[in-house]
């Protein structure tokens, strides 16, 4: 094998592994390095912890004297962990979170300095806001923005450093990150599954939208991640013949954890112990080195936080061990990718699951006005929850090995879907009290057998109902969560206001009971919303056909997908809920649509770079021993040597084929993107990436994976699957 490969396997096998001790419980490390409740009533005083518990739970301001006594207690705190610098840690629109460390160091006078930190700087700094994608809300010259202290999302301390969770904002006011439309399709929610909730338990004054994700990773050597342009580049393999043996035995699957894997798992779940990220699940994935890690459920925006910082934690952890995370939703070709399912749901502040059925008929009651009201907002609101997971990563995966496909589609199992029919024919106007019995006794009163394990799992459905919770399997495993987050509240909390003022003509224009009027409520929708139902098989070619009919959307590729977050609707829909203005709405398409250019373009580059100065020149080096070969078979044969060489003299010409093909792909995908770039329509320019430049990837892949099959182990540049799967 070539000089780099050769000894980039070498070097991976040579690797001791590292231990991981744990030298306490898991309890007792557990928020250790977070400013959390605990640490806030030793260090605060009794004034401002109740004005902090106040901004956290009812959204008050916190005045600039209690943010001094705050900032102080911080200090403090963070001092006596060897702290040396604060920072505003935020998520801008790039996808990753961004943090500029400022050191608690200050100088008073000549010789003398001290360690300041006060309430002005904890609660707002103003970064260079020119160098984030805005989506045309800021120019180049223009730099100042501002990162506001987010209090309901607690400081924590990683290294050296005091990491103060904030929003980011333009100087005009225009949200630049995901925290801040999420935070206020937080309270849109709140607001409107509050007014809802009054008409069950006059006692629920909050209800909170919950999440726990599921992410999913691959481990790569590091040492054999590094000798790959395409991983270290893109993320992923851009080329790569399938190995012999992949994931068609199903062995990997929830076996057992290689040690080393296991290794960086538990230091891994350390460090998640120490900053309150609640792990709770880790096991094998499917493919061949690919595991998931899973928390307990939290409060939304604190749970998107942990997870955006779990992928920062992931890679420096990795590290440690001689690993490379892989996060991109596909990074092996013809193999399992990696999603990150995002389970949704609701409670009060009373301790009441509104997506959990109850055993009561008025508790079930409940239950059926949030679940039915969920579907509905998700029918409505299809293509914009589509465009919500929409990337060029993401669209490798969907429709393919478990990853459900483009078209968005509810699974509800056997026995909600019965409910859902027995609750539609319920008579329309008002009960009989013998109607009203046979009501809650024969629908409402059943609900309580529906328990978790009596609602099948669908894998190829994006958006499924699994017991207690929605389960939003689309989302892709490098996403912030916080953008699919914001449009499942903001449409979710739109349509409980529809229902609310439904509900509320029924009784006071038409004199129902509130039981009836939810009802006949319910029963309507359940009537209309039936074309996002769907208990089948997803990948199925007559589902396609099937969704059409019903009028869903069906956008495989991200440029269409996108168009639906600027559509009227989708404009609408946020200014209403004041989740975004246009201006910031249109931005983050704009956002959306560049980033996906620039993955592409990269990605063709980074193709022909690997194709054309690594395969080819490869390819041409081992046809030419074979060449070599040919005339010292004439030499020795004479004129029979064609009958003895044929097989090579075919060899031959096949790696010439594939060799033209190749430099003929590469010199086209070089001409469609000069095309593409020459557009001034991002619309467009994003389209001509999608259908001109992209379909070409496979072309030159097709003809190099060829190649590696023809050309000799020892002199192929690029580790294979073999070797990037099954070196552990």
């Amino acid at each position: 094998m070539p000089t780099l490969r050769f000894h980039a396997v070498k070097e991976s096998l040579a690797h001791k592994p590292i231990i991981f001790e744990e030298t306490k419980k898991r309890s007792e490390i557990f928020g250790e390095n977070v400013f959390n409740e605990v640490t806030m009533r030793q260090y605060l005083t009794k004034d401002a912890f109740i004005s902090v518990k106040s901004a956290i739970e009812h959204g008050d301001k916190i005045g600039r004297a209690i943010a001094d006594q705050v900032a102080v207690s911080m200090k403090d705190w963070a001092l006596s962990k060897g702290v040396t610098h604060y920072t505003h840690w935020f998520q801008p629109l790039t996808g990753a979170t961004a943090e500029k460390h400022d050191a608690f160091f200050e100088t008073v006078s000549e010789g003398f300095a001290i360690e300041k930190f006060d309430g002005g700087q904890l609660v707002q700094q103003e970064p260079d806001a020119s160098s984030f994608p805005s989506g045309g809300i800021r120019n180049t010259f223009e730099a100042r923005g501002y990162t506001a202290w987010d209090p309901s999302s607690p400081a924590f301390i990683y290294g050296s450093t005091l990491c103060i969770p904030t929003i980011f904002v333009a100087y005009t006011g225009e949200a630049l990150d995901y925290k801040t439309p999420l935070l206020r399709s937080l309270h849109a929610i709140d607001t409107a599954a509050t007014d809802v909730c009054k008409y069950f338990d006059k006692n629920v004054k909050k209800v909170s939208s919950s999440l726990g994700w599921e992410q999913e990773y691959f481990l790569i050597d590091k040492t054999l991640a590094a000798s790959r342009p395409d991983i270290t580049l893109t993320g992923r393999t851009l080329l790569g013949h399938s190995s012999a043996k992949g994931q068609q035995l199903d062995d990997h699957y929830f076996g057992a954890i290689p040690t080393r894997a296991y290794n960086f798992m538990r230091d891994l779940e350390n460090e998640c112990m120490l900053l309150g990220i609640p792990a709770k699940t880790r096991h094998n994935e499917v493919a061949p080195n690919q595991f998931e890690l899973a928390p307990i459920f939290e409060e939304a925006n604190l749970s998107v936080d942990h997870n955006s910082l779990l992928m920062d934690i992931m890679g420096r952890v990795a590290s440690r061990h001689n690993f490379k995370v892989l996060l991109h939703e596909k990074p092996f070709a013809g193999m399992n990718g990696s999603g990150k399912h995002n389970n949704w749901s609701l409670s009060t502040d009373t301790g009441v699951n509104l997506l959990s059925p109850g055993k009561t008929p008025m508790s079930n009651l409940q239950f059926l006005t949030f679940f039915i009201n969920t579907i509905k907002a998700v029918y409505k609101h299809e293509a914009l929850l589509r465009a919500s997971v929409a990337s060029a990563s993401n669209e490798h995966r969907l429709g393919a090995n478990e990853a459900p496909p483009a078209i968005m589609s509810i699974f509800i199992g056997e026995q909600l879907t019965k409910v859902l029919e027995e609750l539609e024919g319920v008579t329309k106007g008002k009960l009989s009290p013998q109607e009203k019995t046979e009501l809650k006794l024969n629908v409402v009163g059943k609900i309580p057998d529906v328990l978790l394990d009596n609602t099948d799992r669908n894998r190829t459905s994006p958006f499924a109902f699994t017991g207690n919770k929605f389960e939003f399997r689309a989302v892709g495993s490098t996403a912030n969560c916080a953008d699919p987050m914001t449009v499942l509240n903001t449409i979710v909390a739109k349509q409980l206001i529809e229902f609310k003022q439904e509900v509320d003509k029924l009784i006071d224009g038409k004199g129902l009971k509130k039981d009836e009027s939810v009802f006949n409520v319910l029963r309507e929708y359940i009537k209309s919303c039936k074309p996002i139902l769907f208990e089948g098989n997803g990948y199925d070619e007559a589902w396609e056909k099937e969704a059409t009919k019903r009028g869903l959307s069906n956008n495989k590729t991200t440029p269409e997908a996108l168009k639906a977050r600027v559509s009227k609707q989708s404009i609408k829909l946020f200014e209403e809920m004041e989740v975004m203005s246009e201006v910031e709405v249109r931005a983050r398409y704009e956002i959306a649509v560049e980033a996906y250019i620039k993955h592409i373009q990269i990605e063709g580059r980074v193709l022909g770079d690997i194709a054309r100065n690594h395969i080819v020149p490869t390819a041409v080096k081992y046809q030419n021993v074979l060449v070599e070969n040919v005339k010292g078979l004439k030499e020795i044969f004479g004129a029979s040597f064609k009958s003895v060489s044929k097989e090579q003299i075919s060899l031959i010409e096949e790696i010439s084929k594939h060799i033209e093909s190749i430099n003929a792909n590469v010199t086209k995908i070089i001409d469609e993107r000069r095309k593409a770039n020459k557009l001034d329509d991002l619309e467009k320019r994003a389209t001509a990436y999608s259908d001109n430049v992209r379909p070409l990837f496979n072309d030159i892949r097709y003809h190099c994976d060829k190649l590696e099959l023809l050309v000799d182990d020892e002199i192929w540049p690029l580790t294979k699957y073999r070797e990037l799967l099954f070196t552990r």
